[in-house]
């Protein structure tokens, strides 16, 4: 272990960092318009359970991982494979986690730039008695222009440095202290105005009155995919945040807990959508578009919309900033634990190489938008298939096989802490639900389950 290496501060600093990591673009973005396009309460229904059955038991593993080698993912992989007498290539899956998270920040960042963008739009009062096709209009304007891509783009990645060049206790640490708080209290704002102005009773029935017809197997394997992307999994970032953390803390409750938070803040800020898409008599299945193009109306249609727009705004952004800060933390922590350069600038030379990424993906956009990789799919589109249908479920498998398989079940026991009934529980979950399904989602995503 290194001797200066940074810890949190207490369980709940770390449960806050873990927690932001894992509430971004996926909660609030994602998973409202998931829940539109698959039956609602369905989806729901299995979404919640998937959480539970796949998603605590995969992020107590790679949290176990971390802390067991207080060690950046490359480097702890590795330091785990010696420890099990087991082949030193595993480390290489610490290290595919890394690249993941960078690549997956090359294209967030740019997202995040909407998202920066539209709080001004929001509280300009752009979005005052918009039409449907001016709000596809003003969203198609943005993509169509590279130039105000990367200036948004370009604030998004310094919003995301500038935190994590401070380290864990100066940066990370101070950062989600406040902006996950902050998040909660502004969704609690547009909650109630949601159950003052939209329709509550509607979106509450869409989303948790039990509709065991429209549960398919593709909201099924839906619902398990996005489980398992919304905590976080698969890339390294819940493993180092892990070895930054005291080992008097329990790994089983405190993953639990924000599974909670995680999982909870999703199912609110879809509450508080859908209440205003339902009072608008707009359409609950309007998929990527939902909060981008059709909120917008919404917002522009009710009493005090700019301002409610722009809180909400300002909420996503948040959501997408504590989340991009989590994405580059396992290769700085490998840079500054490997090599003599600090992390200052570690931070700000890595990110200047991701921000070229990002201004790749802004040009998929316009200027390169016919330039395909492969299978007909641009920069942007590659890279999000890359990361999120291969490279993410492929390390959350990896991780389960080596703790389920590889590592030896004293050194497992010693860091969950666990009775003989619950350890049992999280083997027969790890070894065996996760695995097999997280093979259902790769078999579902290449067409081989329909």
């Amino acid at each position: 272990m290194p001797q200066h290496r940074s810890h949190w501060n207490s369980r709940w600093t770390f449960m806050l960092a873990t927690a932001g990591s894992a509430i971004g673009l996926g909660n609030i973005w994602k998973l409202p318009y998931m829940i539109g396009v698959n039956g609602g309460s369905a989806f729901v229904l299995v979404f919640v359970a998937c959480i539970f059955f796949v998603g605590i038991p995969l992020m107590m593993t790679e949290i176990l991982l971390g802390r067991r080698t207080q060690k950046n993912p490359l480097d702890g992989m590795q330091a785990l494979a010696s420890e099990a007498q087991a082949s030193s290539a595993w480390k290489y899956l610490g290290g595919m986690g890394m690249v993941t998270g960078l690549l997956i920040l090359g294209f967030y960042s740019v997202i995040g730039g909407w998202v920066l963008a539209y709080i001004f739009e929001a509280g300009g009062g752009n979005f005052s008695q918009i039409t449907a096709a001016q709000s596809t209009t003003n969203f198609k304007a943005l993509l169509a222009s590279p130039l105000k891509l990367t200036f948004w783009h370009t604030i998004f990645m310094v919003m995301t440095m500038a935190v994590v060049a401070k380290g864990v206790n100066s940066g990370l640490e101070k950062a989600n202290n406040i902006l996950i708080p902050s998040l909660f209290a502004i969704l609690l704002v547009l909650l109630g105005y949601s159950m003052s102005v939209g329709d509550m009773h509607a979106a509450a029935q869409f989303m948790f009155k039990p509709d065991f017809s429209k549960i398919t197997p593709v909201a099924v394997l839906s619902a398990l995919g996005h489980a398992f992307f919304s905590l976080s999994l698969g890339m390294g970032a819940v493993m180092v945040y892990g070895s930054y953390l005291q080992r008097n803390v329990s790994i089983a409750r405190t993953t639990i807990y924000i599974a909670l938070a995680d999982t909870m803040l999703g199912l609110l800020v879809g509450l508080a959508i859908y209440s205003l898409v339902f009072a608008n008599h707009l359409a609950p299945n309007a998929g990527p578009g939902l909060i981008f193009q059709t909120l917008p109306i919404a917002f522009g249609h009710m009493p005090s919309g700019n301002f409610i727009g722009t809180l909400f705004f300002l909420l996503v952004a948040f959501a997408a900033w504590t989340s991009s800060i989590s994405l580059v933390e396992p290769a700085i922590a490998w840079i500054t634990e490997n090599t003599k350069i600090k992390r200052y600038s570690a931070a700000w030379g890595l990110g200047l190489i991701v921000w070229l990424l990002g201004v790749a993906v802004v040009l998929s956009f316009n200027e390169w938008k016919e330039i395909k990789i492969i299978f007909g799919l641009n920069i942007f589109e590659t890279l999000d298939k890359l990361t999120s249908t291969i490279l993410l479920p492929l390390g959350g498998l990896l991780m389960a096989i080596f703790a389920g398989y590889v590592m030896k079940k004293n050194h497992v026991q010693e860091e969950l802490d666990l009775n003989n009934q619950h350890f049992k529980l999280w083997q027969f979950t790890n070894n065996y639900i996760a695995p097999i399904a997280i093979a259902a989602v790769f078999l579902f995503l290449f067409g081989l389950v329909k």
